[in-house]
């Protein structure tokens, strides 16, 4: 179903069964697969593809007429969110990827080079800058930002109201203003992980790799010996982070 009010360029592959409200405009390069909902006041430009069941909320704007951006499958994109669309005029954007099942609520930013792994939530008024890349299960509190060129590891959870400006290791829970690690994500941890001795390990190399300060050399060499695929994961993120 699609409301006799929007406009549909030339060229734009929509699945017979999307709906679309009232006052939206799709542009001639944008592809929206089967099961896909758009509210009242949306724009889609540039090569967008959104992939199936995502919904859309009122006054969103994703994508400009040069961007290059895909949309994961089940993602819900909230009221008045900008993807791609807050560029200088005089740059070329790089592309925009956001995974599946992803979260993002009212006010969100994403600027060029954004790439958003699955199962991410971000909340209210959060901004990414150019080239941040989220890993995985990351959870953005309201009216943080990222600035750019970071990176934030699986399993990551950012208190409201953070400045992010350094790579934040996986499985950490990071606030402030600049954002530091406060300490692992134990409650996510749990939540994914069955075997305990898996987050013991994890926390053991917390432990020694961020126990005063950062300490890369451990990392390296925990990293090169230690068995656990999860603790093998944070500490190559930190030896070779910004950190």
């Amino acid at each position: 179903m699609i409301h006799e009010s929007v406009t549909i360029e030339e060229g734009a592959k929509i699945a017979g069964d999307v709906i679309i409200g009232p006052f939206c405009f799709i542009g001639k390069d944008v592809t929206i697969e089967s099961g896909c909902t758009l509210e009242s006041n949306i724009i889609l430009k540039g090569k967008l593809h959104i992939a199936k069941d995502v919904k859309i909320f009122s006054f969103a704007i994703i994508g400009r007429e040069d961007s290059e951006i895909s949309v994961g499958e089940n993602t819900h994109i909230r009221e008045f969110t900008q993807i791609g669309s807050q560029e200088d005029e005089n740059e070329v954007p790089k592309k925009i990827t956001i995974g599946a099942n992803n979260f993002l609520m009212g006010y969100v930013q994403l600027l060029s080079g954004v790439a958003l792994g699955d199962n991410c939530i971000l909340t209210n008024a959060v901004r990414l800058y150019e080239n941040v890349k989220c890993e995985e299960r990351v959870i953005i509190g309201g009216l943080s930002s990222v600035m750019a060129n970071n990176t934030l590891g699986t399993g990551v959870m950012i208190g409201g109201a953070s400045l992010v400006s350094s790579d934040i290791p996986p499985f950490t829970l990071v606030e402030g203003n600049h954002a530091t690690v406060k300490g692992l994500n134990v409650i996510g941890l749990r939540r994914r992980l069955e075997n305990k001795d898996d987050i013991e390990e994890i926390k053991s190399a917390y432990k020694r790799i961020l126990g005063e300060s950062v300490d890369k050399e451990a990392a390296q060499e925990i990293a090169a010996a230690h068995e656990n695929e999860y603790v093998k994961r944070f500490a190559s993120f930190i030896a070779t982070s910004n950190m």
